[in-house]
C-alpha cells in the first residue's frame, strides 16, 4: 500500500503541471471503493488552486470543494501533459481528470483506492477528521507522540499504524522507525518514556524525509506521476531482511506478524 512518502513523491511530481490548471471534464470507469459523491458536470470549470496531502490522501483543492484521492492498496496518479493526449489509457485507469493543460489518471487495478468530492463549508470529511498530526509537521514531537500513546496497552507497532496516533506512517516506515529508534516492535505504547518518545518520533520523521527523497518505495505497483520507481527499498534496514545480518550487530533479522502485517527487527538492537 502506497504510505506517507509515496503519497508525498507523488503529490511533489504533479503540484506544478495541476495548479492553476482549470478541470474540463471527469470521467469515473467501474466503481472505486467509495462513489464520488457528485455530478462531474459540477467540477467542469473550477480551477485547481493547488494540490496538498494530508496523511495518505492527496487533496486536490477547487475553488468550490476538494476532490479526495486515496491510492488503496495498489493505486497510483499519472499525468498526460496536452501534448501527449494521444496516449491510449491504459489498463485499470478508473478515474481521469481532464483539465486544459492535460489529464490526471488513476490507476489502481485491485479499486481499493477512492476519488472523493467533498464541498466548501461542510464539516469534514470523515475519513479526514479522524487523522492524527502530520509526521513530518513541526509540532509532531516526543511530548505530542507521548501524549498520543498514554495509557495505551497495545504494542508500539500496532500503534504507529493506528492513523488517529499519527497519519501516514505504514508498515515499511513503522519498522524502520523502530528499528532506528532501538524500540521493540512488541513494547506496549503507553511504556515508552517521554524521553524514548522523543527519539522515535525524530526517526519517524527522519525515516519518512529520506523516503521521500529516495522516491518512495517501490515494493509491487507504486510508481511516480512519470512512470519512474522510487528506490528506498534498496536503503531498507530490516524491511523484508529476514534471515540477513543486522546492518549493526550482525545478529540475524527477525520476522513476526502483528496484525495480519509483517514485521522486521533486531533482537538484539530492538531488545525493549
Amino acid at each position: 500500500m502506497p504510505e506517507l512518502p509515496e503519497v508525498e513523491v507523488t503529490r511533489l511530481g504533479l503540484q506544478a503541471a495541476l495548479t492553476g490548471s482549470e478541470i474540463t471534464g471527469l470521467n469515473m470507469g467501474k466503481p472505486l471503493r467509495w462513489p464520488l459523491g457528485c455530478d462531474p458536470q459540477t467540477l467542469v470549470g473550477q480551477r485547481i488552486e493547488r494540490l496538498e496531502r494530508r496523511g495518505k490522501y492527496l487533496l486536490l483543492q477547487l475553488q468550490r470543494g476538494q476532490l479526495i484521492f486515496h491510492l488503496g492498496m495498489s493505486g497510483s496518479l499519472r499525468w498526460i501533459a496536452a501534448e501527449c493526449q494521444d496516449s491510449l489509457p491504459r489498463a485499470h485507469e478508473h478515474c481521469t481528470v481532464h483539465t486544459d493543460r492535460g489529464q490526471l489518471r488513476l490507476r489502481d487495478p485491485r479499486r481499493f483506492g477512492a476519488v472523493m468530492w467533498h464541498a466548501s463549508g461542510a464539516a469534514p470529511h470523515p475519513l479526514l477528521a479522524r487523522l492524527g498530526p502530520e509526521p513530518l509537521n513541526d509540532d509532531f514531537d516526543g511530548p505530542a507522540l507521548h501524549r498520543q500513546l498514554k495509557g495505551r496497552s497495545a504494542a508500539i507497532k500496532l500503534l504507529l499504524l493506528d492513523q488517529s496516533i499519527v497519519a501516514g506512517v505504514g508498515n515499511i516506515y513503522a519498522s524502520e522507525a523502530l528499528f532506528r529508534a532501538g524500540i521493540n516492535p512488541r513494547t506496549p505504547g503507553g511504556k515508552l518514556s517521554q524521553p524514548r518518545c522523543t527519539r522515535l518520533a525524530a526517526e519517524i520523521r527522519a525515516t519518512l524525509r529520506e523516503a521521500v527523497a529516495s522516491g518512495g518505495t517501490s515494493l509491487r505497483d507504486f510508481a511516480h506521476a512519470d512512470g519512474e520507481l522510487g528506490y528506498f527499498q534498496h536503503a531498507t534496514r530490516v524491511y523484508g531482511r529476514t534471515g540477513e545480518p543486522c546492518l549493526v550487530c550482525g545478529a540475524s533479522i527477525a520476522h513476526i506478524t502483528q496484525g495480519q502485517r509483517s514485521t522486521y527487527f533486531c533482537r538484539h538492537c530492538q531488545k525493549r
